[in-house]
């Protein structure tokens, strides 16, 4: 890459920043320091819809860290919604039990945004919602799934990891595994091949 086409990813997610290596990319990661929470509540207030919300959450992390360089800046974005109503990631163990119950047997959709910003500018975006139907498990699975798993499934907003045994959790997926991890990554790497920043 040449000074003026670095790659920064504006997340600590870990997982966002493991595919990103696995992939061959090299990357610098930024916590955007974005104040979510209240982001969220404005956009709310507005009536935007899930899908919208993932969207604006990525722009404004992306542009956040892209004001003022010439890098190529990627921000993410992913809310879990459930017959349109959106959900955040869950607290605690309680309330990840709570999510997962309200999630048995029924389908939901992972909103998933990505944008990439230059100089305070959207110049790419992408979104998928991939769809997820999770199986109508017992309260005993459910209860042995979070003592195996532990507090890591927080850092999911439907509490599970499909990498994991999280897998265990469902019975029909549609759509793309990467962007069920929260990164679409194919789309994000046939953008990046353009501008000559990932391998052609």
């Amino acid at each position: 890459m040449t000074q003026k086409s670095k790659l920064i990813l504006a997340s600590s997610s870990a997982i966002r920043r493991k595919l990103l290596a696995d992939a061959g990319l090299e990357f610098t990661a930024r916590d955007s320091m974005l104040d979510e929470e209240n982001a969220k509540i404005a956009m709310r207030e507005q009536q935007l819809n899930p899908a919208q919300q993932a969207h604006e959450l990525a722009l404004l992390k992306a542009k956040k860290i892209s004001n003022g360089n010439d890098d190529f800046v990627i921000g993410c974005d992913q809310i879990l919604a459930l017959n349109g109503q959106a959900f955040d990631k869950a607290h605690d163990m309680e309330c990840a039990k709570e999510r997962l119950k309200a999630l048995r047997g029924k389908a939901h959709v992972l909103e998933t945004a990505i944008a990439i910003a230059r100089e305070g500018k959207l110049i790419w975006r992408y979104d998928a919602s991939p769809r997820l139907v999770m199986r109508d498990f017992s309260d005993e699975f459910l209860d042995n799934y979070l003592n195996i798993s532990g507090e890591r499934i927080l850092s999911s907003v439907g509490c599970y990891q499909l990498e994991g045994m999280g897998s265990q959790l469902f019975e029909k997926i549609d759509g793309d595994y990467f962007s069920i991890l929260g990164l679409p990554l194919l789309e994000l790497l046939a953008y990046l091949r353009l501008h000559k920043i990932a391998e052609t």
